[in-house]
Protein backbone atom coordinates (compact mmCIF):
# COMPACT_ATOMS: atom_id res chain seq x y z
CA UNK A 1 0.00 0.00 0.00
CA UNK A 2 3.26 2.31 -0.29
CA UNK A 3 2.23 4.01 -3.92
CA UNK A 4 4.70 6.61 -3.99
CA UNK A 5 2.83 8.03 -7.10
CA UNK A 6 -0.59 8.17 -4.98
CA UNK A 7 1.12 8.74 -1.66
CA UNK A 8 -2.65 9.19 0.13
CA UNK A 9 -3.62 5.48 -1.22
CA UNK A 10 -4.33 3.99 2.53
CA UNK A 11 -6.64 6.93 3.98
CA UNK A 12 -8.06 7.51 0.78
CA UNK A 13 -9.93 4.12 1.47
CA UNK A 14 -12.43 4.87 4.43
CA UNK A 15 -12.34 9.24 2.80
CA UNK A 16 -13.70 8.71 -0.33
CA UNK A 17 -16.61 7.52 -1.99
CA UNK A 18 -20.22 7.25 -1.29
CA UNK A 19 -20.20 4.09 0.19
CA UNK A 20 -17.76 5.13 2.89
CA UNK A 21 -20.05 7.19 4.77
CA UNK A 22 -20.04 5.52 7.53
CA UNK A 23 -16.40 5.38 7.74
CA UNK A 24 -16.56 9.20 8.32
CA UNK A 25 -19.68 9.18 10.19
CA UNK A 26 -17.48 7.93 12.92
CA UNK A 27 -14.39 10.27 11.88
CA UNK A 28 -16.45 13.24 12.62
CA UNK A 29 -17.59 12.14 16.02
CA UNK A 30 -13.98 12.17 17.05
CA UNK A 31 -13.68 15.91 15.33
CA UNK A 32 -12.98 15.31 11.43
CA UNK A 33 -14.43 17.86 9.31
CA UNK A 34 -14.84 17.60 5.53
CA UNK A 35 -11.59 19.71 5.45
CA UNK A 36 -9.86 16.56 7.38
CA UNK A 37 -10.77 14.47 4.68
CA UNK A 38 -8.81 16.07 2.32
CA UNK A 39 -5.54 15.48 4.33
CA UNK A 40 -3.11 12.99 4.96
CA UNK A 41 -4.02 10.67 8.42
CA UNK A 42 -1.80 10.55 10.62
CA UNK A 43 -1.50 8.22 13.64
CA UNK A 44 0.36 9.13 16.37
CA UNK A 45 1.35 6.01 19.23
CA UNK A 46 1.44 6.95 22.22
CA UNK A 47 2.76 5.01 25.32
CA UNK A 48 1.85 6.73 28.04
CA UNK A 49 1.13 5.57 31.48
CA UNK A 50 1.25 5.89 34.88
CA UNK A 51 2.92 3.28 35.45
CA UNK A 52 6.74 4.15 35.15
CA UNK A 53 8.09 7.49 35.23
CA UNK A 54 9.83 7.08 32.14
CA UNK A 55 6.49 7.56 30.18
CA UNK A 56 4.31 9.79 32.70
CA UNK A 57 4.58 12.28 30.55
CA UNK A 58 4.65 11.32 27.14
CA UNK A 59 0.66 12.10 27.01
CA UNK A 60 1.58 15.87 26.99
CA UNK A 61 4.55 14.84 24.28
CA UNK A 62 1.76 12.97 21.57
CA UNK A 63 -0.43 16.11 21.83
CA UNK A 64 2.48 18.48 20.90
CA UNK A 65 2.96 15.90 18.07
CA UNK A 66 -0.61 15.31 17.74
CA UNK A 67 -0.71 19.53 17.13
CA UNK A 68 2.61 19.92 14.68
CA UNK A 69 0.93 17.63 12.63
CA UNK A 70 -2.45 19.29 12.77
CA UNK A 71 -0.47 22.53 12.00
CA UNK A 72 1.43 21.57 9.17
CA UNK A 73 -2.28 19.91 7.19
CA UNK A 74 -2.42 16.68 8.22
CA UNK A 75 -5.62 15.32 10.16
CA UNK A 76 -3.80 13.25 13.47
CA UNK A 77 -5.24 10.85 15.44
CA UNK A 78 -3.91 9.43 19.84
CA UNK A 79 -3.75 6.08 20.17
CA UNK A 80 -2.58 4.52 22.93
CA UNK A 81 -0.33 0.86 23.54
CA UNK A 82 0.58 -0.56 26.44
CA UNK A 83 4.41 -0.29 28.23
CA UNK A 84 5.57 -1.97 31.25
CA UNK A 85 8.13 -0.63 33.79
CA UNK A 86 11.18 -2.90 33.67
CA UNK A 87 12.42 -1.33 37.16
CA UNK A 88 9.18 -2.01 38.97
CA UNK A 89 8.69 -5.58 37.40
CA UNK A 90 12.32 -6.09 38.49
CA UNK A 91 13.21 -9.34 40.65
CA UNK A 92 9.99 -11.27 40.56
CA UNK A 93 7.90 -12.58 38.46
CA UNK A 94 6.44 -9.87 36.40
CA UNK A 95 9.61 -9.54 34.79
CA UNK A 96 8.84 -12.23 32.67
CA UNK A 97 6.65 -9.87 31.03
CA UNK A 98 8.95 -7.34 30.07
CA UNK A 99 10.32 -8.75 27.16
CA UNK A 100 6.90 -9.81 25.58
CA UNK A 101 5.56 -6.52 26.24
CA UNK A 102 8.36 -5.52 23.18
CA UNK A 103 6.23 -7.94 20.94
CA UNK A 104 2.26 -6.49 22.27
CA UNK A 105 3.62 -3.12 21.97
CA UNK A 106 5.25 -3.70 18.15
CA UNK A 107 2.26 -5.81 17.28
CA UNK A 108 -0.43 -2.90 19.13
CA UNK A 109 1.03 -0.28 16.62
CA UNK A 110 1.06 -2.26 13.79
CA UNK A 111 -2.91 -3.31 14.39
CA UNK A 112 -4.35 0.03 14.68
CA UNK A 113 -2.21 1.45 12.02
CA UNK A 114 -3.31 -0.98 9.68
CA UNK A 115 -7.05 -1.05 10.56
CA UNK A 116 -7.17 2.78 10.39
CA UNK A 117 -5.39 2.84 7.38
CA UNK A 118 -2.74 5.66 8.33
CA UNK A 119 -0.48 7.58 5.79
CA UNK A 120 2.45 7.83 8.01
CA UNK A 121 3.09 7.76 12.12
CA UNK A 122 4.57 9.44 14.87
CA UNK A 123 5.70 7.27 17.87
CA UNK A 124 6.70 8.45 21.33
CA UNK A 125 8.13 5.88 23.43
CA UNK A 126 9.48 5.84 26.89
CA UNK A 127 10.86 3.06 28.73
CA UNK A 128 13.12 0.29 27.54
CA UNK A 129 11.22 -1.78 25.39
CA UNK A 130 9.02 0.73 23.65
CA UNK A 131 12.38 2.36 21.25
CA UNK A 132 12.52 -1.33 19.74
CA UNK A 133 9.12 -1.98 19.49
CA UNK A 134 8.17 1.29 17.69
CA UNK A 135 10.64 0.81 15.42
CA UNK A 136 9.78 -2.98 14.66
CA UNK A 137 6.24 -1.66 14.02
CA UNK A 138 7.33 1.07 11.75
CA UNK A 139 9.81 -1.05 9.74
CA UNK A 140 6.72 -3.58 9.24
CA UNK A 141 3.99 -0.94 8.27
CA UNK A 142 6.82 0.88 5.92
CA UNK A 143 4.77 3.74 6.24
CA UNK A 144 6.47 7.60 6.14
CA UNK A 145 7.48 7.99 10.17
CA UNK A 146 9.27 9.46 12.68
CA UNK A 147 10.49 8.19 16.11
CA UNK A 148 10.72 10.52 19.25
CA UNK A 149 12.06 9.40 22.70
CA UNK A 150 10.56 10.48 25.40
CA UNK A 151 13.73 11.85 26.82
CA UNK A 152 16.38 10.97 29.80
CA UNK A 153 15.19 11.17 33.67
CA UNK A 154 17.16 13.74 35.27
CA UNK A 155 19.58 12.36 38.18
CA UNK A 156 18.58 12.44 42.07
CA UNK A 157 20.80 14.18 44.82
CA UNK A 158 21.61 12.39 47.54
CA UNK A 159 24.45 13.67 49.98
CA UNK A 160 25.46 16.06 47.33
CA UNK A 161 25.74 12.96 44.47
CA UNK A 162 24.30 11.53 41.72
CA UNK A 163 21.94 8.85 42.53
CA UNK A 164 19.83 6.78 39.76
CA UNK A 165 17.06 3.19 39.80
CA UNK A 166 20.56 1.20 40.14
CA UNK A 167 21.79 3.00 43.11
CA UNK A 168 18.44 1.45 44.83
CA UNK A 169 18.91 -1.75 43.41
CA UNK A 170 22.83 -1.90 44.46
CA UNK A 171 21.69 0.03 48.15
CA UNK A 172 19.71 -3.67 48.71
CA UNK A 173 22.75 -5.26 48.46
CA UNK A 174 24.77 -2.84 50.67
CA UNK A 175 21.88 -3.23 53.23
CA UNK A 176 21.35 -7.03 53.24
CA UNK A 177 25.34 -7.10 53.44
CA UNK A 178 25.52 -4.85 57.24
CA UNK A 179 27.14 -1.78 55.06
CA UNK A 180 24.01 0.60 55.28
CA UNK A 181 21.50 0.66 57.23
CA UNK A 182 17.72 0.92 57.36
CA UNK A 183 17.67 4.88 57.39
CA UNK A 184 20.45 5.42 54.53
CA UNK A 185 18.73 2.46 52.55
CA UNK A 186 15.56 4.56 52.55
CA UNK A 187 17.30 7.80 51.80
CA UNK A 188 17.95 6.09 48.47
CA UNK A 189 14.89 4.60 47.40
CA UNK A 190 13.39 8.42 48.04
CA UNK A 191 16.36 10.55 45.90
CA UNK A 192 17.12 7.59 43.12
CA UNK A 193 14.13 8.82 40.76
CA UNK A 194 13.32 12.71 41.11
CA UNK A 195 10.60 13.16 38.30
CA UNK A 196 9.66 12.03 34.78
CA UNK A 197 12.08 10.19 32.17
CA UNK A 198 13.56 6.97 31.65
CA UNK A 199 16.48 5.60 33.62
CA UNK A 200 19.58 8.27 33.54
CA UNK A 201 22.51 6.55 32.57
CA UNK A 202 23.33 4.45 29.65
CA UNK A 203 21.14 1.67 30.08
CA UNK A 204 18.73 0.27 27.77
CA UNK A 205 16.25 2.90 27.56
CA UNK A 206 19.10 5.27 26.87
CA UNK A 207 20.97 2.98 25.33
CA UNK A 208 18.13 2.33 22.36
CA UNK A 209 17.21 5.79 21.62
CA UNK A 210 20.81 6.77 21.31
CA UNK A 211 20.53 3.86 18.58
CA UNK A 212 17.84 5.20 16.66
CA UNK A 213 19.02 8.46 16.51
CA UNK A 214 21.99 6.98 15.16
CA UNK A 215 20.01 5.37 12.69
CA UNK A 216 18.02 8.33 11.64
CA UNK A 217 14.70 7.61 12.42
CA UNK A 218 14.35 9.80 15.19
CA UNK A 219 15.14 13.94 14.95
CA UNK A 220 19.02 15.25 15.85
CA UNK A 221 19.10 15.41 19.47
CA UNK A 222 16.29 13.18 20.33
CA UNK A 223 17.97 10.85 22.39
CA UNK A 224 19.68 12.97 25.10
CA UNK A 225 17.36 15.69 25.29
CA UNK A 226 15.76 15.49 29.06
CA UNK A 227 11.93 14.23 29.77
CA UNK A 228 11.42 17.37 31.43
CA UNK A 229 13.01 20.19 28.94
CA UNK A 230 11.09 22.11 26.56
CA UNK A 231 13.20 21.42 24.20
CA UNK A 232 11.52 17.57 24.13
CA UNK A 233 7.85 19.07 23.15
CA UNK A 234 9.34 21.10 20.52
CA UNK A 235 11.13 18.38 18.96
CA UNK A 236 7.41 16.50 19.11
CA UNK A 237 5.61 19.20 17.36
CA UNK A 238 8.49 19.37 14.81
CA UNK A 239 8.27 15.36 14.28
CA UNK A 240 4.36 15.65 13.69
CA UNK A 241 5.42 18.26 10.87
CA UNK A 242 8.76 16.48 9.56
CA UNK A 243 6.26 12.94 9.23
CA UNK A 244 4.28 15.28 6.30
CA UNK A 245 7.80 16.10 4.55
CA UNK A 246 8.08 12.15 4.96
CA UNK A 247 5.16 11.73 2.82
CA UNK A 248 5.14 14.31 0.37
CA UNK A 249 8.98 13.32 -0.69
CA UNK A 250 7.98 9.56 -0.39
CA UNK A 251 10.74 8.47 2.22
CA UNK A 252 9.76 5.65 3.56
CA UNK A 253 11.39 3.89 6.70
CA UNK A 254 13.64 1.18 4.92
CA UNK A 255 14.40 3.74 3.11
CA UNK A 256 16.59 4.99 6.42
CA UNK A 257 16.86 1.49 7.94
CA UNK A 258 19.51 -0.08 5.61
CA UNK A 259 22.31 -2.30 6.76
CA UNK A 260 24.85 0.75 7.23
CA UNK A 261 21.98 2.56 9.28
CA UNK A 262 22.22 -0.37 11.58
CA UNK A 263 26.03 -0.79 10.94
CA UNK A 264 25.89 3.19 12.43
CA UNK A 265 23.62 2.13 15.16
CA UNK A 266 25.64 -0.25 16.21
CA UNK A 267 29.06 1.90 15.94
CA UNK A 268 27.14 4.59 18.37
CA UNK A 269 26.26 1.89 21.26
CA UNK A 270 29.70 0.23 21.04
CA UNK A 271 31.22 4.42 21.74
CA UNK A 272 28.74 4.46 24.56
CA UNK A 273 29.10 1.53 26.08
CA UNK A 274 25.27 0.64 25.93
CA UNK A 275 23.28 -1.85 27.07
CA UNK A 276 23.97 -5.80 26.15
CA UNK A 277 20.13 -5.60 24.73
CA UNK A 278 20.85 -3.56 21.78
CA UNK A 279 21.81 -6.78 20.01
CA UNK A 280 18.86 -8.26 21.20
CA UNK A 281 16.46 -5.21 19.86
CA UNK A 282 18.32 -4.28 17.01
CA UNK A 283 18.33 -7.79 15.68
CA UNK A 284 14.93 -7.81 16.15
CA UNK A 285 14.63 -4.45 14.42
CA UNK A 286 16.31 -5.20 11.25
CA UNK A 287 14.31 -8.76 10.63
CA UNK A 288 11.13 -5.94 10.20
CA UNK A 289 12.72 -4.39 7.47
CA UNK A 290 14.12 -7.57 6.15
CA UNK A 291 17.71 -6.81 6.52
CA UNK A 292 19.98 -9.69 8.01
CA UNK A 293 22.10 -8.94 10.89
CA UNK A 294 24.38 -10.91 13.24
CA UNK A 295 26.13 -11.42 15.95
CA UNK A 296 28.96 -11.56 13.45
CA UNK A 297 28.27 -7.62 12.52
CA UNK A 298 28.70 -6.80 15.88
CA UNK A 299 31.83 -8.10 16.62
CA UNK A 300 33.08 -6.44 12.94
CA UNK A 301 32.26 -3.17 14.14
CA UNK A 302 33.00 -3.52 17.76
CA UNK A 303 36.89 -4.54 16.74
CA UNK A 304 37.06 -1.09 15.43
CA UNK A 305 34.99 1.23 17.43
CA UNK A 306 36.93 2.74 20.59
CA UNK A 307 34.37 2.91 24.12
CA UNK A 308 34.66 6.55 24.50
CA UNK A 309 31.75 7.66 27.03
CA UNK A 310 32.31 7.11 30.82
CA UNK A 311 29.26 6.67 31.47
CA UNK A 312 27.11 5.11 34.22
CA UNK A 313 26.63 1.60 35.23
CA UNK A 314 30.49 1.31 34.98
CA UNK A 315 31.49 4.92 34.60
CA UNK A 316 30.90 8.07 36.56
CA UNK A 317 28.27 10.40 33.73
CA UNK A 318 24.58 9.86 32.93
CA UNK A 319 22.66 11.09 29.76
CA UNK A 320 22.13 14.61 31.26
CA UNK A 321 25.53 15.29 31.76
CA UNK A 322 26.52 14.14 28.20
CA UNK A 323 23.47 16.48 26.82
CA UNK A 324 25.29 19.19 28.51
CA UNK A 325 28.34 18.83 26.70
CA UNK A 326 26.55 18.25 23.20
CA UNK A 327 25.12 14.81 23.52
CA UNK A 328 24.58 12.14 20.98
CA UNK A 329 25.03 13.89 18.46
CA UNK A 330 28.45 15.73 19.42
CA UNK A 331 29.24 11.56 19.59
CA UNK A 332 28.34 10.91 15.73
CA UNK A 333 30.29 14.24 14.73
CA UNK A 334 33.09 13.02 16.52
CA UNK A 335 32.95 9.20 15.18
CA UNK A 336 31.72 10.54 11.62
CA UNK A 337 34.97 13.15 11.58
CA UNK A 338 37.09 9.72 12.63
CA UNK A 339 35.85 8.05 9.56
CA UNK A 340 33.67 5.33 11.93
CA UNK A 341 29.92 6.56 10.16
CA UNK A 342 28.05 5.69 6.82
CA UNK A 343 27.19 9.21 6.08
CA UNK A 344 26.06 9.00 3.45
CA UNK A 345 22.40 7.09 5.08
CA UNK A 346 19.18 9.07 5.15
CA UNK A 347 17.68 10.21 8.04
CA UNK A 348 13.99 11.58 9.18
CA UNK A 349 15.20 15.35 8.45
CA UNK A 350 15.23 14.21 4.44
CA UNK A 351 18.91 14.89 4.36
CA UNK A 352 21.64 12.35 5.09
CA UNK A 353 23.82 11.46 8.42
CA UNK A 354 26.29 13.97 6.99
CA UNK A 355 24.20 16.76 6.06
CA UNK A 356 22.64 16.54 9.89
CA UNK A 357 26.28 16.54 11.35
CA UNK A 358 27.29 19.38 9.94
CA UNK A 359 24.96 21.97 11.05
CA UNK A 360 25.43 20.15 14.39
CA UNK A 361 27.57 21.17 17.01
CA UNK A 362 31.08 19.39 18.32
CA UNK A 363 31.15 18.47 21.72
CA UNK A 364 32.57 21.22 24.33
CA UNK A 365 36.23 21.75 24.50
CA UNK A 366 36.41 21.05 28.18
CA UNK A 367 34.11 18.34 28.52
CA UNK A 368 35.05 14.49 30.21
CA UNK A 369 32.18 12.74 30.10
CA UNK A 370 33.52 11.40 26.00
CA UNK A 371 37.09 10.52 25.74
CA UNK A 372 38.97 11.55 23.05
CA UNK A 373 40.15 9.08 20.45
CA UNK A 374 43.76 9.05 21.86
CA UNK A 375 42.63 7.95 25.05
CA UNK A 376 39.66 5.88 25.18
CA UNK A 377 38.40 3.70 27.72
CA UNK A 378 38.76 0.81 25.43
CA UNK A 379 40.31 0.70 22.53
CA UNK A 380 37.77 -1.73 21.36
CA UNK A 381 34.22 -1.71 21.81
CA UNK A 382 33.13 -2.89 25.83
CA UNK A 383 30.02 -5.42 24.37
CA UNK A 384 31.36 -8.77 23.14
CA UNK A 385 30.26 -11.88 21.58
CA UNK A 386 31.44 -15.08 23.09
CA UNK A 387 31.15 -18.55 21.64
CA UNK A 388 31.80 -22.03 22.83
CA UNK A 389 30.91 -25.50 23.76
CA UNK A 390 28.74 -23.27 26.55
CA UNK A 391 27.02 -21.40 23.94
CA UNK A 392 27.62 -22.37 20.73
CA UNK A 393 24.85 -19.78 19.14
CA UNK A 394 26.99 -17.32 21.18
CA UNK A 395 26.35 -14.99 24.36
CA UNK A 396 26.56 -11.63 25.31
CA UNK A 397 29.10 -9.99 27.73
CA UNK A 398 29.58 -5.84 28.47
CA UNK A 399 33.25 -5.57 29.90
CA UNK A 400 33.35 -1.82 30.38
CA UNK A 401 35.22 -0.88 33.32
CA UNK A 402 36.49 -4.88 33.79
CA UNK A 403 40.18 -5.00 34.35
CA UNK A 404 39.99 -8.82 34.56
CA UNK A 405 39.54 -10.20 31.19
CA UNK A 406 39.31 -13.66 31.86
CA UNK A 407 37.56 -15.63 34.63
CA UNK A 408 37.69 -19.72 35.81
CA UNK A 409 35.82 -21.13 38.15
CA UNK A 410 33.64 -23.86 39.47
CA UNK A 411 30.01 -23.57 38.18
CA UNK A 412 27.65 -23.28 40.77
CA UNK A 413 24.48 -24.16 39.10
CA UNK A 414 20.50 -22.74 39.92
CA UNK A 415 17.32 -22.92 38.20
CA UNK A 416 15.67 -19.57 38.97
CA UNK A 417 16.42 -16.28 40.20
CA UNK A 418 14.59 -16.89 43.37
CA UNK A 419 16.80 -19.91 43.86
CA UNK A 420 20.41 -17.97 43.00
CA UNK A 421 19.22 -14.89 45.20
CA UNK A 422 18.37 -17.02 48.10
CA UNK A 423 22.18 -18.31 47.66
CA UNK A 424 23.68 -15.17 47.41
CA UNK A 425 21.84 -13.76 50.26
CA UNK A 426 22.59 -17.39 52.70
CA UNK A 427 26.43 -16.46 51.82
CA UNK A 428 26.65 -19.91 49.45
CA UNK A 429 28.62 -17.94 46.84
CA UNK A 430 32.02 -16.83 47.04
CA UNK A 431 34.92 -15.10 45.18
CA UNK A 432 35.61 -17.00 42.17
CA UNK A 433 32.12 -18.79 42.24
CA UNK A 434 30.87 -18.80 38.22
CA UNK A 435 27.02 -18.22 39.07
CA UNK A 436 24.63 -20.43 36.84
CA UNK A 437 21.26 -19.47 36.21
CA UNK A 438 19.32 -21.05 33.44
CA UNK A 439 15.98 -21.69 32.42
CA UNK A 440 15.82 -18.18 31.91
CA UNK A 441 15.56 -17.46 28.07
CA UNK A 442 13.09 -16.52 25.81
CA UNK A 443 11.05 -20.13 26.39
CA UNK A 444 12.59 -21.42 29.21
CA UNK A 445 11.76 -17.73 31.06
CA UNK A 446 9.10 -17.50 29.58
CA UNK A 447 10.15 -13.92 28.50
CA UNK A 448 14.06 -13.87 29.13
CA UNK A 449 13.98 -12.18 32.37
CA UNK A 450 16.60 -9.32 33.38
CA UNK A 451 18.98 -9.98 36.22
CA UNK A 452 19.09 -6.48 37.50
CA UNK A 453 18.38 -7.88 41.13
CA UNK A 454 20.65 -10.61 41.33
CA UNK A 455 23.96 -8.62 39.80
CA UNK A 456 23.00 -5.51 41.98
CA UNK A 457 23.06 -8.07 45.58
CA UNK A 458 26.35 -9.06 43.68
CA UNK A 459 27.94 -5.85 43.47
CA UNK A 460 26.60 -4.36 46.73
CA UNK A 461 28.04 -7.42 48.66
CA UNK A 462 31.07 -6.51 47.78
CA UNK A 463 31.69 -9.30 45.14
CA UNK A 464 31.78 -7.26 41.81
CA UNK A 465 34.30 -8.57 39.02
CA UNK A 466 34.88 -11.69 41.88
CA UNK A 467 31.90 -13.84 40.96
CA UNK A 468 30.86 -14.31 37.37
CA UNK A 469 27.55 -14.97 36.17
CA UNK A 470 26.07 -16.58 33.53
CA UNK A 471 22.39 -17.11 32.18
CA UNK A 472 20.49 -17.56 29.43
CA UNK A 473 18.30 -14.75 30.69
CA UNK A 474 19.31 -11.05 30.22
CA UNK A 475 20.79 -8.32 32.22
CA UNK A 476 19.42 -4.88 32.49
CA UNK A 477 21.86 -1.93 31.08
CA UNK A 478 22.37 -1.04 34.61
CA UNK A 479 24.58 -4.63 35.17
CA UNK A 480 28.19 -4.12 35.51
CA UNK A 481 30.47 -6.96 36.57
CA UNK A 482 31.38 -9.85 35.36
CA UNK A 483 28.39 -11.15 33.69
CA UNK A 484 27.05 -12.81 30.69
CA UNK A 485 23.79 -12.98 29.02
CA UNK A 486 21.51 -14.63 26.29
CA UNK A 487 23.61 -17.75 26.41
CA UNK A 488 22.34 -19.54 23.27
CA UNK A 489 20.88 -22.39 22.46
CA UNK A 490 18.73 -22.14 25.75
CA UNK A 491 18.81 -24.52 28.69
CA UNK A 492 14.86 -24.93 27.77
CA UNK A 493 15.52 -26.39 24.73
CA UNK A 494 18.40 -28.29 25.52
CA UNK A 495 21.28 -25.97 25.15
CA UNK A 496 24.42 -26.96 27.06
CA UNK A 497 23.67 -24.13 29.64
CA UNK A 498 21.07 -27.46 30.72
CA UNK A 499 23.90 -30.11 30.48
CA UNK A 500 26.21 -28.00 33.04
CA UNK A 501 26.25 -29.25 36.44
CA UNK A 502 27.80 -27.72 39.78
CA UNK A 503 31.60 -28.10 40.41
CA UNK A 504 32.23 -28.36 36.31
CA UNK A 505 35.25 -25.97 35.58
CA UNK A 506 33.74 -22.84 33.65
CA UNK A 507 36.02 -20.39 31.52
CA UNK A 508 35.30 -16.72 30.54
CA UNK A 509 37.50 -15.30 28.57
CA UNK A 510 37.05 -11.87 26.43
CA UNK A 511 40.46 -12.27 25.26
CA UNK A 512 39.93 -15.35 23.05
CA UNK A 513 35.81 -14.82 23.29
CA UNK A 514 35.55 -18.38 24.86
CA UNK A 515 32.73 -18.89 27.39
CA UNK A 516 33.54 -23.38 27.81
CA UNK A 517 33.26 -25.60 30.42
CA UNK A 518 36.18 -28.48 30.54
CA UNK A 519 34.17 -31.77 30.26
CA UNK A 520 34.73 -34.26 27.26
CA UNK A 521 32.63 -34.79 24.45
CA UNK A 522 31.95 -37.84 25.89
CA UNK A 523 30.47 -37.36 29.38
CA UNK A 524 28.63 -34.37 27.38
CA UNK A 525 26.60 -36.85 24.95
CA UNK A 526 25.91 -38.59 28.19
CA UNK A 527 24.48 -35.75 29.50
CA UNK A 528 22.48 -35.22 26.67
CA UNK A 529 20.82 -38.18 26.29
CA UNK A 530 19.78 -38.29 30.06
CA UNK A 531 18.24 -34.58 29.97
CA UNK A 532 14.50 -33.87 29.27
CA UNK A 533 12.91 -30.87 28.65
CA UNK A 534 11.36 -29.89 31.52
CA UNK A 535 7.35 -28.37 30.86
CA UNK A 536 6.82 -24.77 29.76
CA UNK A 537 6.04 -22.94 33.06
CA UNK A 538 3.29 -20.83 31.06
CA UNK A 539 0.18 -23.09 29.94
CA UNK A 540 -2.43 -20.33 28.81
CA UNK A 541 -2.72 -16.31 28.21
CA UNK A 542 0.19 -14.18 26.64
CA UNK A 543 3.44 -15.95 28.17
CA UNK A 544 1.91 -19.19 27.08
CA UNK A 545 1.76 -17.77 23.36
CA UNK A 546 4.76 -16.25 23.54
CA UNK A 547 6.70 -18.95 24.91
CA UNK A 548 5.58 -21.30 22.05
CA UNK A 549 6.09 -18.51 18.97
CA UNK A 550 9.71 -16.65 19.98
CA UNK A 551 13.06 -17.58 18.61
CA UNK A 552 16.40 -18.03 19.98
CA UNK A 553 18.12 -14.72 21.50
CA UNK A 554 21.04 -15.21 18.66
CA UNK A 555 17.56 -14.23 16.58
CA UNK A 556 16.53 -11.60 18.08
CA UNK A 557 13.48 -13.49 20.07
CA UNK A 558 11.21 -12.67 17.52
CA UNK A 559 7.81 -13.56 17.72
CA UNK A 560 7.87 -13.87 13.72
CA UNK A 561 10.49 -15.62 12.25
CA UNK A 562 8.60 -18.20 10.15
Amino acid sequence: MNDKKDLRVRSKVISEGANRAPNRAMLRAVGFTDEDFKKPMIGVASTWSEVTPCNMHIDGLARAAKEGVREHGGAPLIFNTITVSDGISMGHEGMTFSLPSRETIADSIEIVTGAERFDGLVAVGGCDKNTPACLMAIGRLNLPSVYVYGGTIQPGKLDGKDVDIVSAFEAVGSYHDGRIDAEELHKVECSACPGPGACGGMYTANTMAAAAEAMGMSLPGSSSTAAISRGKEQECRQAGAQVLQLLERGIYPRDIMTKEAFENAITVVMALGGSTNAFLHLIAIAHSVEVELSYDDFERIRAKVPHLADMKPSGRFVMEDLNQVGGVQGVMKLLHAEGLLHGECMTVTGRTLAENLDASAPLAADQTVIRPFDRPLKPNGPLYVLRGNLAPEGAIAKMSGMKKLRFTGPARVYDSETAATEAIMNEEIKAGDVLVIRYCGPKGGPGMPEMLSVTALIVGKGLGGEVALITDGRFSGGSHGFVVGHAAPEAQVGGPIALLQNGDLVTIDSGTQEISFAVSAEELAARKAAWTAPPLKATSGALAKYARLVSSASKGAVTDLF
